[in-house]
């Protein structure tokens, strides 16, 4: 949540601030500011409520420079608004401070330190750069001044700091705790970003900064201190991610365009962890580590979470490991009671997870091993785990995630057959993986190019309903739990996931005459049942919609999901249930790609 972007040395710094800040929209956010300073004596301030646009629209001709910091905010202290807005200015006018994170003690210090500043914002960052003016003010260096409120901020906090001084008009002072943030390294400039994708078309090459760093920015020096005040260099990182990956191109919406990309995704997976004989390409040291281990635990969130649930399957029955799949935010601070030889895997998109971070920094604690699977690497779980497997799905901009959940499930999928291998399974060895991949890859292909089917059932069942269901049994149950979440984000559908079984638990009770039920039938030993269970929901009223695989459909049914290996059904399955949901989205005339409320990475816990 909420994005970083600052600039020193270029002539266009208020245009690389936007263009950064509009990169950076996937991430979630209320309203946006940029400060710029044109090294002649003139700052200028500029924030708006609402979208980039708004800000862009706001920014005059006159508002130039050569060195500048830019914010998007998701509101957590403070509702959204103008005065609430990053960056925040100390009362003098001197200081401005965007920040990503929250101060825990923030009340505290304000009563102890500012009782008499009047304050324009609720914001708990405002509390930050007026306490760096007071010190400044009773004699400290900016500097100086910075790193002494650091030390005043509680452990539990989190943050992410990028502040200007306005009489050191060429210099960025920058501070990481828990809040992912990069040094962007260039020819005479230097830039700061919360994510590398804002900025490759300035550079590729980046610093990644560690918890506690403290560090100044100009045009031509990166200096950096650890959090005891050493002087310390951090290792460059390249990045060769095309800049332009990360445009719409001829598409209305980022998520429709990345549910078209998930064929290309699964065949860049068979390519970069699939030799041409067969084997995998997964290093022994891993293998040794997770066949040393006595169970295995999924760590997730959201999206990533439903992931390490089909996940489950395929380790359980390809490799013959026990597994467990957690929340994050719910291990993090009510742990169970873990096996003697535990090994953890944790699923993420971003790489920077808040609640996944901190049961990542428990299990390090413990001492045990770890694996991060992520889309960004260099990420900070990628770089406090022990291994990763990097899922190669390129930049994923819609909030609502598509193309890195077919990406984490196909990248278990590998991970679990060459555990399976090494083990000598049975169950691995009759497993083709790639060729039931290229199947895969093939059925999805000819699922998003049937995208007319789902945008009529998206406007016939769902563009006015107030709520809908889907309901599976097994893997189907496990994506009915994901299709739901897809069509209750961007849609704001209220939508459940359920156990086809379970409806006559009590939930059919909310089954009235029109409700939209879309069941999920790929497994031969329950589609019986499923369909059993479909007629009690028909005879209370329910509009049912069958996902079906060809060998299981009647002519009834209305989507026809191709014939895939039963271990992968799910990423077949979970095609028409995104498209179902980018179509309801539209018609009820949403912005897609940004639902309200939501961010795409979620960096506080």
């Amino acid at each position: 949540m909420c994005g970083i972007v600052g600039v020193t040395g270029r002539k266009n710094a208020t245009e690389i601030l936007l263009n950064g800040l509009k990169k950076l929209e996937y991430r979630g956010y209320d309203s946006a500011g940029i400060y710029v300073n044109d090294q002649k004596g003139n700052g200028y301030l500029v924030k708006e409520k609402g979208r980039i646009e708004d800000l862009r629209a706001a920014v005059g001709p006159t508002v130039k420079g050569t060195a500048g910091i830019g914010h998007t905010r998701w509101a957590t202290h403070g509702v959204p608004s103008q005065a609430n807005a990053h960056p925040q200015v100390s009362a003098d006018g001197r200081f401005y401070l965007v920040h990503n994170g929250v101060i825990g003690n923030f009340r505290e210090l304000k009563a102890e330190y500012l009782a008499d500043t009047e304050f324009v914002s609720d914001t708990d960052t405002e509390v930050i750069v007026q306490l760096i003016s007071r010190f400044v003010n009773e004699g400290m260096e900016t500097k100086e001044a910075f790193t002494h409120v650091l030390s005043l901020i509680d452990n539990s906090s989190s943050y992410a700091f990028l502040l200007m001084d306005k009489t050191q008009t060429d210099t960025l002072f920058v501070a990481k705790k828990k809040s992912p943030l990069l040094i962007g390294v260039g020819d005479g400039f230097n830039v700061v970003c919360s994510d590398s994708m804002v900025m490759l078309s300035e550079t590729h090459d980046f610093i990644e900064l560690t918890d506690g760093d403290v560090v100044t920015v100009t045009p031509n020096e990166v200096e950096i201190e650890d959090e005891d005040g050493n002087h310390v260099t951090r290792n460059q990182f390249h990045v060769d991610d095309d800049a332009s990956a990360s445009e719409k191109g001829a598409y209305e919406f980022f998520m429709l365009k990345e549910i078209d990309e998930q064929p290309a995704v699964i065949r860049t997976l068979q390519q970069k962890y699939i030799n041409e004989d067969g084997s995998l390409q997964i290093e022994d040291d891993l293998k040794n580590a997770i066949d040393g281990a006595d169970r295995l635990y999924i760590v997730a969130a959201g999206t990533s979470y439903h992931a390490g649930l089909v996940g489950k399957s395929l380790f359980e029955k390809l490799a013959g490991i026990p597994t467990e799949v957690h929340i994050a935010s719910e291990f993090g601070y009510n742990p169970p009671l873990l096996s003697e030889k535990p090994f953890f895997i944790f699923l993420t998109q971003s790489g920077e997870t808040a609640d996944s971070r901190e049961v990542l920094d428990k299990v390090n604690q413990w001492g045990y091993k770890s694996l991060t699977i992520t889309n960004v690497p260099n990420s900070t779980l990628s770089r406090e785990a022990n291994y990763t497997m990097l899922l190669h799905a390129g930049p994923e901009i819609a909030v609502a995630s598509t193309k890195a959940y077919t990406a984490q499930m196909t990248a278990e999928a590998i991970l679990a057959k060459s555990l399976g291998m090494h083990k000598r399974t049975q169950a691995a060895a009759d497993f083709e993986l790639g060729s039931e991949l290229t199947k895969v890859a093939n059925a999805i292909q000819s699922l998003v190019d049937q995208k007319d089917v789902a945008e009529k059932m998206a406007q016939k069942y769902l563009s006015t309903s107030r709520n809908a269901f889907y309901i599976g049994r097994g893997l189907d149950y496990q994506t009915a739990i994901e299709a739901a979440l897809k069509l209750k984000e961007v849609s704001y559908v209220q939508t459940e996931g359920f156990a086809a079984g379970e409806l006559k638990h009590g939930t059919i009770s909310l089954i009235e005459k029109g409700t939209p039920v879309i069941a999920i039938i790929t497994d031969e030993k329950t589609a019986g049942l499923t369909r059993s269970n479909e007629q009690e929901v028909i005879s209370r009223g329910a509009n049912v919609i069958n996902v079906v695989s060809e060998n299981l459909a009647t002519k009834e049914d209305q989507i026809i999901l191709p014939k895939v290996h039963e271990l992968l059904t799910p990423l077949a399955a979970i095609i028409p249930a995104q498209l179902l949901a980018y179509y309801t989205s539209k018609e009820r005339g949403y912005d897609v790609d940004k639902p309200r409320n939501l961010a795409k990475s979620v960096t506080v816990e």
